[in-house]
């Protein structure tokens, strides 16, 4: 046998092997779709893709060949994205809204490949995954410039779903009308109230009439169906595309920064490994507590005795009862480690209503 045979023979034992080994991986896969598929995430996780990259590299010794198992690992991990994204086409996505709203462009960014499910509104979109209809629900709730979306985090606060992942989605909005419609003809605007309050200043300045509905794309169909010529909708460069609807102006959104987080509620939790270190880990907490002096400071107390880092606190007022409030507080770190767990159970004893609503990386 030659250096040639020699060489082809071990090339064919080794591929046999990985073979073998590449059928063990997919399998996997399928295990990682499944959990990702009912714990409403989503197949592309990049922080965890770095990080096998960078520690599947360094098990090579031979730098020339480790640029090449770069690529090699990447486009493995390509694959398994690709077979993840078949198996998980069942899965259902609601959102608020119709196609072309911000919310179905923030729900085609965080589950591309999945059946996207449009619902009149917030609500109706986070009871159908309460109600199996649909796996997850993407919804709005914090902008930038308008601030909370109230009945989402009312949602989240009264609720059973979790939240397992957060995107955050930078918003530019558009005047847009029929084609042959100019500038000088539009008397009135049409969009979601938060848009319109995004573009008030434009809107006062041009001496538009300013109509609500229920969402932006919605405002965009309403004018395009109706073929009205003088008035305008405000949504996204996207939805104008959509619709066929002509752009008059691009960027009147007073902000340059607006920028609207989105979540992704499913009904399982998602618990990250005891064990996890990454920076970017989140929780949230929803919280009531006693009516008495001091009783907010010694949560937060609490949160901060445990080496937790608040990045948000918000209050909202309790429809139920007159004059009482529930607490948001969005944190660094990894709430499942016993750390983490002896800081709930600190919290409980304090807390009149503690839920911890879930888990996600930070972009």
């Amino acid at each position: 046998m030659n250096e040639l045979e020699q060489a082809r023979k071990i090339i064919n034992e080794v591929d046999t092997q990985m073979a073998q080994l590449f059928e063990r991986r997919m399998e996997a896969c399928e295990l990682v779709a499944k959990y990702k598929k009912e714990h409403g995430l989503s197949i592309l996780d990049e922080q965890r893709e770095k990080e096998v990259i960078a520690k599947n590299s360094s098990l090579i010794e031979n730098s020339v060949y480790k640029e090449y198992y770069t690529e090699f690992i990447k486009e493995t991990m390509r694959i398994s994205r690709s077979y993840q994204t078949r198996l998980n086409e069942g899965q259902r996505v609601a959102y608020s809204g119709v196609e072309g709203a911000y919310a179905y462009i923030a729900a085609r960014k965080m589950y591309p490949g999945a059946t996207l499910v449009s619902y009149p509104n917030f609500e109706s979109a986070y009871r159908s995954v309460v109600n199996g209809e649909s796996d997850v629900a993407v919804l709005p709730i914090e902008n930038s410039y308008a601030g909370d979306v109230s009945t989402v985090m009312d949602l989240m606060f009264s609720g059973t779903l979790y939240v397992n992942q957060v995107i955050n989605l930078p918003i530019t909005h558009c005047l847009m009308a029929n084609d042959g419609v100019e500038l000088t003809q539009i008397k009135k605007v049409i969009s979601h109230p938060q848009a319109l309050a995004q573009c008030q200043e434009y809107i006062k300045n041009m001496g538009f009439e300013a109509i609500t509905c229920e969402n932006t794309a919605l405002g965009a169909k309403s004018v395009k169906e109706n073929s009205l010529t003088d008035t305008g909708a405000i949504a996204s460069m996207e939805t104008a595309e959509l619709f066929g609807l002509k752009v008059l102006a691009s960027g009147i959104n007073a902000s340059r920064t607006n920028t609207t987080r989105f979540v992704a509620f499913s009904r399982a939790q998602n618990s990250p490994n005891t064990k996890s270190r990454n920076m970017n880990e989140r929780f949230i907490l929803m919280f009531t507590v006693r009516n008495e002096a001091g009783a907010l400071a010694k949560t937060i107390d609490i949160i901060g005795a445990h080496r937790f880092n608040m990045c948000n606190l918000h209050s909202r007022p309790m429809k139920e009862l007159l004059w009482n409030y529930y607490f948001y507080v969005e944190a660094d770190g990894n709430i499942n480690t016993q750390n983490g767990k002896d800081m709930l159970r600190e919290l409980s004893a304090t807390c009149d209503r503690l839920k911890l609503v879930g888990t996600f990386i930070s972009d």
